[in-house]
């Protein structure tokens, strides 16, 4: 393929990462396209015009949040960690600019929802530890001083992540905010579409150390879709052990976006690359590469670093992915809070 490249490699731990390949593959064979398995190269595109989904597409399906569940609408800080700290099914809505330090625990259950296009968190963020069956969307999530990521998933299994703006800036030292999201520890079944990531050094990490392997091998799940990265530096995602499915994404002013390691294995398709130094690597910062496969990307004339081509070329739900054609008129148009 025009968008693979063998880059030799002298440290290579091979081992490892056919254990954790072995591991991460299993379950894939059955996998179907939106109107059954792909054919060729290309996945089916067939149908009308792409428009955002009310319930998530991806390894997050079937994710419900709170359901139909009576809706309390809160407007302080106090309310809002008194309304979505318990595990019962709970619609939780947000309305307008919260201040915080640190980050505020989401239970199980549960939907956040933003109010109109302007509300959110400034200062800190959400996290989920040890919960399930989470949605947040409609949010404007800006400047997680760290500690704090702007949305951290711990643990956790069935969240939908959609239609937020996560946000910082890049004018104090890389490490003054942390990650805008950041999903670890054995996390499973996620699917983060339809939000605006900008200015920021540290975008999406999945799996946070490499010494994580008897934790993390096997999990991981996540699909990125229709997500717009507007100058944010590198991590768009970094993924380690995990299986990513990142299509019909817009990345723009990236020096480093999609990097799969650890023995990570990521489809990545149909998505548009531009002002971006290396578009897909598999072999950086670790000491065990990842796997890519790529098709109908449009790279904008940004490099690849692929060691390694991955197995995962069928993920087991049914999606389209649209044409890398159309992919920057749709997500700019519909990726982010306020566009719901």
């Amino acid at each position: 393929m025009t968008e693979q490249r063998t880059i030799l490699r002298r440290r290579q731990l091979t081992a490892l990462a056919a254990g954790v390949v072995a591991a991460l593959t299993l379950g894939t064979v059955s996998a179907v396209s939106a109107h059954g398995a792909p054919t060729d190269d290309t996945a089916d595109t067939a149908g009308t015009a792409i428009t955002a989904e009310n319930s998530p597409i991806g390894f997050g399906a079937g994710t419900t949040g709170g359901g139909n569940a009576s809706a309390t609408t809160v407007t302080t800080l106090a309310a809002f960690k008194s309304a979505v700290a318990s595990d019962s099914a709970k619609v939780v809505k947000v309305s307008g600019l919260i201040s915080l330090s640190g980050q505020v625990d989401i239970g199980s259950n549960t939907t956040v929802l933003g109010v109109g296009s302007s509300s959110g968190f400034t200062g800190g963020g959400l996290r989920l530890k040890e919960k399930t069956n989470v949605v947040i969307r409609n949010l404007n999530i800006s400047k997680p001083v760290a500690p704090a990521d702007a949305i951290t998933v711990q643990k956790s299994t069935k969240v939908w992540i959609d239609h937020n703006t996560l946000s910082a800036d890049r004018d104090h030292d890389k490490d003054y905010y942390d990650g805008l999201l950041d999903i670890n520890h054995a996390s499973d079944n996620v699917t983060v579409s339809w939000n605006k990531f900008a200015d920021h050094f540290k975008g999406s990490l999945v799996g946070h150390s490499d010494n994580n392997a008897s934790e993390d091998t096997g999990h991981l799940k996540v699909t990125y879709s229709h997500n717009w990265f507007s100058n944010v530096y590198s991590r768009i995602p970094s993924l380690r052990f995990g299986t990513g499915h990142f299509y019909d994404n817009y990345v723009q002013g990236a020096e480093t976006a999609v990097h799969p390691r650890m023995g990570a294995q990521m489809l990545v398709e149909n998505n548009v690359f531009r002002d971006t130094k290396v578009a897909v690597t598999t072999n950086r910062d670790s000491d065990v590469d990842g796997y890519a496969v790529l098709r109908g990307n449009d790279l904008g004339g940004a490099a690849t670093e692929i060691s390694q081509v991955g197995s995962f070329t069928n993920p087991p739900y049914s999606y389209t992915a649209e044409p890398a054609s159309s992919v920057v008129s749709t997500v700019t148009g519909q990726a982010g809070a306020g566009k719901i």
